[in-house]
């Protein structure tokens, strides 16, 4: 019985469990059917404010664009307005011409009447006057016993006669005067023309020296087997010598314009410091143009400086190389400006025109820089590409004359060939005045010599090379190599010098006996 009271006790129990879990559960679902809708509706207030704000954002934007449409319109209608007043205006102009038309052609037919009723006079009269000019020359003949012709020939002769003699009266007095005024004259000129032109020289030699900050970037120049080396001289056509020269690389070539290349290319590639075949390839041809820009851009910046234009494209470049070219120690480029400027003077001192005579000057040289090299002279040559770019007779005379090839047809010619001279030959222009070659080179022999343990020194080879003699007994082989050192060093770095200069230092010992 307990058992079975027991069992009815736990089914009991069961029930109420059961009861109580279920009311929680459904009392549970009851909240979250609340939450749920709670959250429905504050998801629907949102909604709607979106989409009133949304509502309203169009609306404003609809409003906007509205009254830019409005705006215009009216800017149109005010546009409208104003070419109709303009229309109307033009009209109204229009017809006050036309009145004005109207009334002045009636003015020229009367005008045009009155001058062709005067014309008829005036041809009436002219035929009278010639019938009475062929009576009076009639009358004439028969009193002379000659016919007018016979007549006008006998006077036109006696006059030739007597104007001849006068005019080598003339023409002698003036040759006179000539001789005596025309020397000084125009040694006042050249005289004056050359005081008034002042420039700068700029020295160049086939080397250029390119310095480097250690030996070590030597050996990635030359690359593994000399590849490196190979690959800059194929691409830019220079030597490039890699010697014992401290911090220093050589670039030997003829062409300035393929050495400045070149010296450019390897400046780039060493602070770029990426040295290999192929990237000396892409440098080299970036450095080709920029070299080509360069050169057009120098020769557009000479024109302009200079005044002249309508230069063909091409002679622009041309004048832009001179530049990079030098004649007998002389920069081109700006010996061509000197004969440009002292060309201008000159012909204004003798009345011709200066424009063109600094047209002249500026291109006689043009032949020494062409793209090819034909076997003519560089006046000839000059005197060609002008003709080819359609520049006037007068210059490519002018050109092709300043060294005698051609006959001089224009005055311009001489001016241009004496105003080469003057830049050539003048103190300073093609070579070092002797003094300050001669003080330059006791300058480098007193530098070295100031060192301690120098015996001699002598300046060699025109000053390119220094040999400097030390006591054996005072200095070592270790020092004599430091010594070379130094002074080149020092040369460097205090003296100005075209090129390079070799610094040969030499330690000798002599041993020294006598046989008695």
């Amino acid at each position: 019985m307990e058992i079975v009271y027991g069992i009815i006790g736990l089914l009991v129990g069961g029930g109420i469990i059961f009861f109580q879990r279920q009311a929680a559960f459904k009392k549970k679902s009851i909240k979250i059917v609340n939450d749920a809708e709670a959250e429905a509706e504050r998801i629907k207030q949102e909604k709607i404010l979106e989409s009133k704000e949304k509502f309203l954002s169009l609306k404003s934007e609809h409003e906007r664009q509205v009254n830019e449409v409005n705006n215009r319109l009216a800017q149109s209608e005010n546009r409208m307005k104003q070419k109709e007043m303009s229309i109307n205006q033009r009209r109204d102009e229009l017809q006050k011409k036309q009145k004005e038309l109207e009334i002045s052609r009636k003015e020229i037919d009367a005008i045009k009447a009155n001058l062709n009723g005067q014309l008829q006079l005036i041809e009436k009269r002219n035929t009278d006057l010639e019938r009475m000019h062929k009576e009076q020359v009639e009358k004439l003949e028969n009193i002379a016993g000659l016919s007018a012709t016979e007549a006008k020939t006998q006077l036109i002769e006696s006059l030739q006669a007597e104007a001849k003699t006068e005019a080598m009266s003339v023409i002698n007095e003036i040759v006179d005067e000539a001789k005596m005024t025309a020397n000084k004259e125009a040694k006042r000129i050249v005289l004056q023309t050359i005081q008034r032109v002042a420039t700068e020289t700029a020295i160049e030699n086939a080397v250029t020296v390119f310095h480097i900050e250690s030996d070590e970037i030597k050996g990635r120049i030359i690359g593994r087997e000399g590849r490196n080396i190979r690959a800059l001289e194929a691409a830019t056509g220079v030597e490039i010598i890699v010697d014992d020269t401290p911090e220093a690389i050589i670039l030997s070539a003829f062409d300035p314009v393929r050495r400045e290349i070149a010296r450019l290319a390897l400046h780039k590639l060493i602070s770029d410091g990426r040295i290999h075949p192929a990237r000396i390839e892409e440098v080299v041809q970036k450095t080709e143009k920029q070299i080509e820009e360069e050169i057009v851009e120098v020769g557009k910046r000479t024109a302009i400086d200079l005044g002249i234009h309508g230069l063909h494209p091409e002679i622009i470049r041309l004048v832009g190389k001179m530049k990079y070219r030098s004649s007998y120690g002389q920069n081109l480029l700006q010996h061509s400006r000197e004969v440009a400027n002292l060309a201008a003077i000159m012909a204004s001192e003798l009345g011709l025109n200066p424009k063109a005579a600094k047209r002249a000057g500026l291109l006689h040289d043009i032949g020494k820089v062409p793209d090819d090299e034909p076997e003519l002279p560089h006046a000839i040559l000059g005197m060609k590409i002008a003709e080819k770019y359609k520049e006037i007779p007068e210059i490519c005379n002018a050109i092709g004359a300043h060294h005698d090839e051609i006959e001089m047809t224009s005055m311009l010619s001489p001016i241009i060939q004496v105003c080469d001279a003057i830049s050539g030959s003048r103190p300073g222009a093609r070579r070092e005045v002797v003094e300050s070659y001669i003080k330059r080179l006791k300058e480098l022999e007193n530098l070295a010599l100031a060192y301690p343990g120098v015996l001699k020194t002598y300046a060699i080879q025109a000053g390119r090379e220094l040999r400097v003699i030390v006591g054996s007994e005072k200095i070592s082989d270790e020092e004599a190599e430091s010594l070379s050192f130094d002074i080149a060093k020092k040369i460097q770095d205090e003296m100005t010098y075209p090129g390079q200069i070799k610094v040969t230092v030499i330690r000798e010992t002599r041993a020294v006996n006598y046989a008695k």
